[in-house]
């Protein structure tokens, strides 16, 4: 018999990320699509454009940072309890270059009361580590989804 809980709060994740990612204008903008959420969890990705490119024809810091940064809001969003970050730090061990497609997968490391910890890696397409991200997080009051 399948965990009805468990199921429960896929979905919940899941109908979080939709509602999400209807409004996430920048995301739409650069062409960051979520590909999978669960509690705790996101996975988004995107391709490296010429525009996002910096003087030395390398992906720009600050694209790899949004990138990670999204993956980062939809995991500390996905319970449907409003979650903004109070910080974050990021390393670029690799630069992007026009072309690659990134991947950014953002896990839960740790929760307690009303903060909470994940971490965030970017990767190419040949599964390059581009840049590690550690975001702090901070529930609010209020829910992502309205209540009906």
């Amino acid at each position: 018999m399948p965990d009805s809980t468990a199921n429960d709060v896929q979905h919940l994740a899941e109908m979080v990320g939709r509602h999400m990612y209807a409004q996430d204008h920048a995301s739409h903008a650069l062409g960051i699509t979520l590909e999978r959420i669960a509690p705790g969890f996101a996975r988004v990705s995107m391709q490296v454009r010429k525009d996002m490119l910096n003087s030395h024809g390398m992906l720009h810091g600050g694209m790899s940072f949004t990138l990670a940064d999204t993956a980062f809001a939809y995991a500390c969003n996905s319970y449907n309890r409003n979650a903004v970050a109070t910080g974050c730090d990021i390393v670029y061990p690799a630069a992007g270059r026009e072309g690659d497609i990134l991947t950014a997968e953002a896990v839960e490391r740790h929760i307690a009361g009303r903060s909470g910890v994940y971490d965030v890696t970017v990767t190419n397409q040949n599964g390059e580590v581009l840049a590690l991200f550690r975001g702090r997080s901070r529930r609010l009051q209020g829910t992502v989804i309205p209540s009906t």
